[in-house]
């Protein structure tokens, strides 16, 4: 963004217009017209906006604003040295998240996967009375690892299905947590008891990897394990070893790491696995609102008034 009459925005993607539309009277826009990363540059082969990538960019950015809620891709010490602002997109993108943490949690405890496969591939034959079994919601208990927005927004959908139970785990106890009943209890406690466990927490150095081999031996063998957080928080080889060897019954994910999943990742052959492309935010109205956010984050910056959702 140079410093001149109408300042300039670099847009790296096709995004919804009205993002577009908040920034065009204010600004000189250059937009990347493709679904797909910038050619040729660093950010194309890691997806990360690090020093490198702000040395290529110049003393002339002042500020950057990420359309989403993670920003693990964003070196924010490196961007602090130079005295740049980041943007992002919380809260906006709760409730379309939240539902499809529970359509993935529907589609992989009563094995839809493999229905879907049977249809297709003509092993659908007469009823039988213990054929695609799975697990259901009512009577149940359910774990969830980060009670925060899209936590309880989950916990709140899942509600009428009948849950018996929600357990949770987090940092601190959480006083939102009487809106659903919730009791807090320790990560170890949830494992154990819990029918379905849902990991939607935010993704730190701490929790890296909190679920591998040790916790997924505690998890009953009949649990259900869900992730939309991010992929960091699982150990994907603990994780295909726990459902190739009854463990676990099954899982369902939104996120992996890397991201994209490379097709031969071992997950990917099993049919007690789901795994989605992170699609968790993929609603028209959640990836507009998401765009407009960013957008009034850059404005704001440029008018020196304070980021409507600022990290630093």
């Amino acid at each position: 963004m140079a410093t001149q009459n109408r300042p300039k925005v670099y847009v790296t993607r096709r995004v919804p217009e009205i993002g577009l539309q908040i920034l065009s009277p204010h600004c000189e826009i250059s937009q990347w017209q493709s679904d797909d990363p910038v050619a040729s540059t660093r950010i194309t082969q890691k997806y990360k906006i690090d020093k490198e990538v702000l040395e290529q960019a110049g003393p002339s950015l002042r500020v950057i604003g990420t359309m989403s809620v993670g920003y693990e891709h964003i070196d924010l010490e490196e961007c602090k040295r130079r005295n740049i602002s980041v943007g992002f997109t919380p809260d906006v993108l709760t409730n379309a998240t939240a539902e499809l943490t529970v359509a993935l949690l529907l589609a992989t405890s009563r094995r839809l996967k493999e229905g879907i496969q049977a249809v297709a591939d003509g092993s659908w034959g007469t009823w039988k009375p213990s054929w695609l079994c799975g697990s259901g919601l009512d009577g149940s208990t359910v774990g969830i690892v980060g009670l925060g927005r899209i936590g309880l927004a989950v916990a709140k959908r899942l509600s009428p299905f009948g849950v018996s139970k929600f357990l949770y785990y987090g940092r601190t106890e959480k006083e939102t947590a009487k809106d659903i009943g919730a009791e807090f209890v320790s990560f170890d406690s949830l494992l154990e008891k819990s029918d379905f466990v849902l990991g939607c927490c935010s993704l730190t150095e701490d929790n890296k990897e909190l679920f591998n081999k040790t916790a997924f031996q505690k998890m009953k063998k009949t649990a259900v394990f869900i992730n939309t957080s991010r992929g960091g928080l699982v150990n994907q080889t603990d994780l295909y070893t726990a459902l190739s060897t009854g463990q676990i019954a099954a899982a369902g994910l939104d996120v992996t790491s890397p991201e994209p999943l490379p097709t031969d990742n071992p997950l990917l052959t099993l049919h007690n696995c789901v795994i989605l492309p992170h699609i968790g935010s993929a609603t028209e109205k959640a990836r507009s609102a998401m765009s407009e956010v960013t957008a009034r984050n850059i404005l704001s910056f440029l008018k020196g008034q304070d980021m409507p959702s600022k990290l630093i």
